[in-house]
């Protein structure tokens, strides 16, 4: 082409974001000319869609230095980037961005936002937000409904639930999600059983594989292992390896070993180099004094050089966010932190000026 508008550019680059072929996406948008707020949103969309949740706020962020302010779009399209980094401050910032471009008269904005508040575990600040909604879709009360299950308010999930139905919501699949993992941490196990029967009955809802997980979950944290068994056996599609390692995890906490050698058996086909499946069977063993088939698995664990899933965690300092992997010494300052955790774990008062130096440094 002799002459591209805007138009031709943003198409192109739309095409490869939709595709998820972000690299080529991304020289497209470095060669855009006059680059406009559909650029842009289109590149923090794309990032989002593929789970470079840093890329997303990378682009977001340099939007921002050349003055162009974000619209409905795009802010709808980064805060899902914010909920899964934990990036808080970033989200506090669009929500009183929002609020000063009236933009939080967008139920889809609203539901961005709380979701944002939510998995931050910032669920008062949820709340509030849903409180303040004028209108309210079902995505609104599913994402409330799940946030308060999520962070320990799990009877108000079920009241809130409850109150939606008065208001004639017509709940969906997410929704009994959140409804019955809210059960499972409440222990209401038969209120649990009812909700998952009235969703193929009154609200001719097909459960899937979420739902049965949740609904195993439900049972095995109340005791009821063989009826959860009897729940995986009768599923329509085949259980996958969170359904049997859930039913694991019960029968560690009520030392059932032999529904564990059930779960365990399908774990071994679904998952056979995962250590941590190994592990509860080897402390389920430990709790029942059977410290012969202790040894047998952890030989059978170090026989197949199987390790375990480093648990990591994400902090933001600064608008930045840092990840922390378990056991990795080998970031900026580690001999600090390691020091700081030490003094932390043993309950010594810290001096103020020991944590002032420690602060400045690692800032």
């Amino acid at each position: 082409m002799t002459e591209r508008d805007v138009i031709t550019w943003n198409s192109l680059l739309t095409g490869y974001v939709r595709l998820g072929q972000m690299r080529k996406a991304g020289a497209v948008f470095e060669e855009i000319p006059d680059k406009t707020i559909v650029s842009w949103t289109a590149m923090v969309s794309g990032y989002t869609r593929i789970g470079c949740y840093g890329d997303a706020l990378e682009i977001f962020r340099r939007m921002q230095m050349l003055g162009i302010e974000p619209d409905e779009i795009s802010v709808v399209a980064v805060l899902p980037a914010c909920s899964q980094l934990g990036a808080l401050e970033v989200g506090k910032w669009i929500h009183r961005y929002s609020d000063k471009k009236r933009l939080l008269q967008s139920v889809s904005v609203c539901n961005a936002l709380i979701e944002m508040y939510v998995k931050c575990g910032c669920i008062d600040q949820a709340w509030q937000l849903f409180d303040q909604m004028l209108e309210r879709d079902v995505i609104s009360w599913s994402t409330v409904i799940a946030g308060l299950a999520n962070n320990g308010k799990a009877r108000e999930a079920v009241e809130l639930f409850q109150e939606m139905q008065r208001a004639k919501i017509e709940p969906n699949g997410i929704t009994f999600l959140g409804l019955l993992s809210a059960c499972s941490h409440a222990g209401l196990w038969k209120e649990g059983l009812e909700y998952f029967d009235s969703m193929r009955d009154e609200y001719k809802i097909e459960p899937g594989i979420e739902h049965y997980g949740c609904l195993v979950d439900l049972l095995g944290r109340a005791g009821h292992l063989d009826q959860a068994l009897d729940k995986i056996k009768q599923m329509p599609m085949k259980p996958d390896s969170k359904i049997w390692g859930s039913l694991l995890s019960s029968c560690r906490t009520y030392c059932n070993l032999e529904i564990a050698l059930v779960a365990m058996e399908q774990l071994q086909e679904l998952e056979p180099d995962d250590a941590g499946n190994y592990v509860l069977l080897s402390n389920i063993y430990a709790d029942l004094g059977r410290w012969e088939d202790v040894s047998r698995m952890r030989k059978l664990i170090r026989s197949k050089s199987m390790k375990k899933t480093p648990g990591c965690s994400l902090i933001e300092v600064n608008n930045a966010v840092l990840e922390f992997v378990s056991g990795d010494d080998t970031k900026p300052f580690a001999k600090d932190i390691f020091s700081m955790l030490e003094l932390l774990v043993s309950h010594q008062s810290i001096p103020d000026d020991n944590i002032e130096a420690v602060s400045e440094d690692c800032c």
